[in-house]
């Protein structure tokens, strides 16, 4: 026994902390309480030196200095303004009457004001809940296939994962050692072309199944003519302002991520003064949730902290990398596996747990086989999508199970008797959008053109053409009874500190 230990402790490490997730334990507690019980193991083997854990300040401190991670609330509280400012509500009213006479046009409404609310708010809960409680009861009805609803809404609310100011891609930015901005860059027209392969899925419904998604009847279309497009240029004029106040300017270098959501949040607090939404209620909830998710991120980071420093400390990222360059075809076999890998994870572990666990562990292989990191975090996001639509587990499902009707109820204006949506409509609706976001993760790995151009709005500088030349000087000789044992040796700086993630070499 103490030899299998000794020769697999990091493979041993990583499959005990898959079993304490899957019995259910905080992920948390699961990572920290997995890194000190494998430290202590390996201290008494011999394999993991007691110096490794003096680390552990220094890299509590690194997560308490991240600026970059100040984003997050700031984002966070942004998203929840506006949804409780009802800007949803008048997006999906608005350009569901502006899409309404063509067939499947409450879809299309739907998946425009996704993509449009991921820009703004970046948060999945709000998205889905929001649309899920404005449209689906409209949908329904005018004689939408309940599937088809369900999974155009539990989707078009997930594009807040890829469409930047997507938290997740703030985390992969970190987790990756990349700039959030570029990996905004590279993210955009990857959403916009998942957006656009949604609006493609209910375009091939519509054809094939025109019953399942109608057009809206004229007594629905309540504003025609001139007043419909005034109407919606007064709602889409403040969220696209909005949009370029925050992306516009982390884009051209103006401001980074953590200042563009300050600005953000001033924004989305600004918007629901003039809609006279501003009250305290809705900041005492918007500040109350955002505490709640950015204490949930971090504390999450702090035990994957201690989980890496003992994994690392057994050489476990040496054992990681080995397996995964090691694997037939080159880059493109280890990014079949790995995107294997995180499918297969997403039905047990959401986006947050998976960035913070499973991508430190890939960033290095990657690295180390020349893939772009910026390209590999977007293949990565746009796979871990899919933790929200996976059936049993996907949180985008559970948000809409919340707020979908689970009875027949009687219509408040055709006063019609309308059947609830079971849980298994909502997930057999979710499957296809499943399909397509798999299609989206080839087609990320097959045309990297789609990231990789976020190069070209760079400095244009060549870092290998620096060069920085340091003049000699004279520093005269060095004080006698230093402690030195020759005239021109250089002593060690005592006042430099490690790095955060600062780590002693590996036992030998």
């Amino acid at each position: 026994m103490i030899e299998l230990l000794t020769h697999n402790m990091a493979p041993i490490m990583f499959a005990a902390l898959v079993v304490f997730l899957l019995l259910g334990y905080p992920v948390a507690f699961s990572l920290a309480a997995n890194g000190l019980l494998f430290a202590f193991i390996g201290i008494e083997l011999g394999l993991f030196q007691p110096d490794f854990l003096q680390a552990l300040p220094f890299r509590f401190l690194g997560v308490m200095e991240n600026e970059t991670l100040l984003a997050i609330p700031f984002f966070t509280f942004m998203g929840l303004i506006l949804e409780r400012s009802g800007m949803a509500e008048d997006l999906l009213d608005t350009i569901g009457q502006l899409f309404g006479p063509t067939r499947g046009g409450l879809a299309y409404a739907v998946i425009f004001v996704g993509a449009l609310l991921a820009a703004t708010t970046g948060v999945v809960a709000a998205s889905v809940i929001s649309m899920g409680l404005i449209s689906l009861p409209i949908m329904l009805r005018y004689g939408y296939d309940r599937r088809v609803a369900a999974g155009v809404i539990a989707a078009s609310g997930t594009l807040a994962q890829i469409i930047p100011p997507s938290l997740v891609l703030i985390v992969m930015a970190d987790q990756l050692g990349k700039s959030v901005g570029d990996m905004y860059h590279g993210a955009l027209v990857p959403g916009l072309v998942l957006t656009v392969l949604y609006a493609g899925y209910v375009f091939l419904v519509t054809m094939i199944k025109p019953d399942a998604a109608p057009p809206l009847p004229k007594e629905a279309r309540t504003i025609r003519g001139a007043a419909l497009i005034g109407r919606v240029l007064f709602v889409l004029i403040p969220p696209l302002v909005l949009i370029g106040l925050v992306l516009g300017t982390i884009f051209i270098g103006v401001a980074t991520p953590t200042e563009g959501g300050a600005m953000g949040a001033f924004g989305a607090l600004v918007l629901a003064g003039l809609k006279r939404k501003l009250t305290l209620p809705l900041m005492v909830h918007a500040l109350e949730a955002t505490a709640k998710l950015s204490t949930f991120v971090i504390f999450i980071l702090i035990g994957a902290r201690v989980f890496s420093l003992t994994f690392y400390g057994v050489g476990g990222d040496h054992w990681v990398q080995n397996l995964l360059t090691g694997l037939p075809g080159g880059q493109t076999g280890f990014l079949i596996v790995v995107n294997i890998l995180v499918f297969v994870l997403a039905f047990f572990l959401d986006f947050f747990e998976l960035a913070f666990i499973i991508v430190p562990l890939l960033g290095p292989a990657a690295a180390a086989l020349g893939i772009d990191l910026i390209w590999f975090g977007v293949i990565l996001g746009v796979n871990m999508q899919t933790s929200f639509m996976h059936p049993p587990f996907g949180f985008s499902l559970f948000y809409l199970r919340s707020v979908a009707p689970r009875r027949a109820y009687t219509d408040k204006i055709t006063k019609q008797r309308i059947e609830g949506v079971t849980t298994g409509q909502i997930y057999w609706g979710a499957i296809p959008f499943v399909v397509i976001q798999c299609i989206m993760v080839a087609l990320v790995i097959a045309f990297p053109q789609m990231v990789t151009h976020y190069k070209k709005a760079g400095s244009g500088v060549d870092p290998s053409s620096i060069k920085i030349e340091i003049p000699d000087m004279d520093f005269g000789a060095p004080p006698s009874g230093g402690g030195g044992s020759g005239g021109g040796q250089k002593n060690d700086d005592p006042f430099g500190a490690p790095p955060p993630d600062f780590l002693p070499p590996p036992p030998k």
